[in-house]
């Protein structure tokens, strides 16, 4: 993974389809969804720290808008 599309593919994979229209929302809602697949053991942990390290970059760019 090396976007937040590819999180939303993987997510996507799992039948979890994000899209609120506010995209902090989303990205905060993908973060979550992330660790509720890690702790219930439907992604592997190098998974989960590569999403959402993703995730948090991109909605660190979001905020500084």
């Amino acid at each position: 993974m090396k976007t937040a599309y590819d999180v939303q593919l993987l997510l996507k994979q799992f039948g979890c389809y994000v899209y609120f229209g506010d995209r902090e929302l989303e990205l905060e809602y993908m973060m979550d969804e992330l660790k509720e697949m890690f702790l219930s053991n439907l992604i592997e942990k190098e998974q989960w720290v590569q999403g959402v390290s993703i995730l948090q970059n991109e909605l660190t760019k979001v905020k500084r808008k």
